[in-house]
């Protein structure tokens, strides 16, 4: 399928004889006679890569650049200048705004399409869903080292095997990194003034942990434990600067799973201080089947000790044991030692205070 370019260029000729060399070379071409007008195709057509002239008259191509990086549905469009002036000091405006690139006129014909072919590809890098493990991990990191805008990424993740209750980092420690779990499961968490633990929050493969306090520069606020067995991939400081700072696309990828976490938090706080017993270890129940259940499993079934959903319920172990107990005679779970498995998930999730 062809790709999908928007030309915004005032001056007739130059706009006509750009639209027929990037026609030649088979993109669908939109094009647009000032700032105003491109701003406005930008939105309604979504195109895979936007070409720009600056010096235009309605609204120029920094104004363009700007309304368009304000826009979550255009924020993260290639952007290409295209300029008579060589002076640095636009070019580094341009940049400095988020400008993938700025040509400068009179150009050839290679020039723009190499120019527009680094820009795809590197567009087409970052919307690539990789497989969430080590292996897809890498591969993301193998390709994002060609470009300028992810530097400094390691050949391959430091792999750390951790067993069952064994930290992976402690509370007030300083990050050396961002976690990613390649396998297992594992739990955030923290004590209180009178030690006793709070579960934060759970993971599974595939997902990243430890960022926060990287994103704020400051310790871990909790430790991170495994649950079981696992594999984690230390990805270093550097490269997580890069992915985050240097990339707007992967930075709005993060600042969803923060924005998530937060509202997770809010949740979690509200349950603590209005939800009776009863609900809180069906609410503990529902999390970790909304978690950990994979979609081909029939009956959903965790190991996982007393104390630690106690935790993760944020009440005492012992109120956790009779309400398990209750919830058994229910037939809503069954227990076998140390595993439980979910029997009714809807009965659960309607259980009120």
């Amino acid at each position: 399928m062809s790709k999908k370019i928007l030309l915004i260029e005032d001056n007739a000729g130059m706009r006509e004889n750009t639209a027929e060399i990037l026609q030649l070379a088979n993109y669908k071409v939109v094009t647009a006679v000032n700032g105003k007008e491109g701003i406005a195709l930008a939105q309604q057509e979504e195109p895979d890569l936007i070409i720009c002239d600056i010096m235009m008259p309605v609204l120029d191509g920094y104004g363009v650049l700007h309304m368009l990086s304000k826009d979550d549905k255009t924020a993260s469009i290639p952007f290409i200048f295209l300029t008579a002036k060589a002076d640095r000091t636009d070019f580094r405006k341009g940049m400095e705004m988020g400008a993938d690139d700025y040509i400068t006129k009179p150009f050839d014909d290679i020039e723009l399409l190499n120019a527009i072919e680094s820009r795809l590809k590197k567009s087409e890098l970052i919307r690539k869903e990789f497989s969430k493990n080590a292996e897809g991990l890498n591969n993301f990191f193998h390709e994002a080292r060609g470009f300028d805008v992810l530097k400094k990424l390691s050949e391959e993740c430091e792999i750390r095997v951790y067993r069952k209750k064994e930290e992976i980092y402690k509370e007030e420690n300083y990050p050396k990194g961002i976690y990613f779990l390649n396998k297992g499961k594992l739990k955030t968490c923290k004590l209180n003034d009178q030690a006793k633990e709070l579960i934060t929050g759970l993971y599974k493969e595939g997902d990243f942990f430890g960022y926060l306090a990287l994103l704020e520069e400051s310790k871990y606020s909790d430790s991170a434990v495994a649950l079981e067995d696992i594999e984690v991939c230390l990805i270093p400081k550097d490269d997580f600067y890069s992915l985050v700072y240097k990339n707007s696309e992967v930075s709005r990828k993060f600042i969803k799973m923060l924005s998530d976490n937060l509202r997770e938090k809010e949740e979690q706080l509200l349950k603590f201080a209005y939800n009776s017993v009863r609900k809180k270890v069906a609410d503990a129940l529902v999390t970790l089947y909304d978690r950990y259940k994979n979609e081909n499993d029939k009956n959903f079934t965790i190991s996982i000790s007393r104390e630690d959903l106690a935790n993760l319920a944020g009440i005492a172990t012992e109120s956790t044991i009779r309400t398990l107990s209750d919830f058994k005679d229910e037939r809503l779970i069954e227990i076998n030692v140390s595993k439980i498995t979910i029997l009714n998930y809807e009965k659960l999730i309607n259980i009120h205070n």
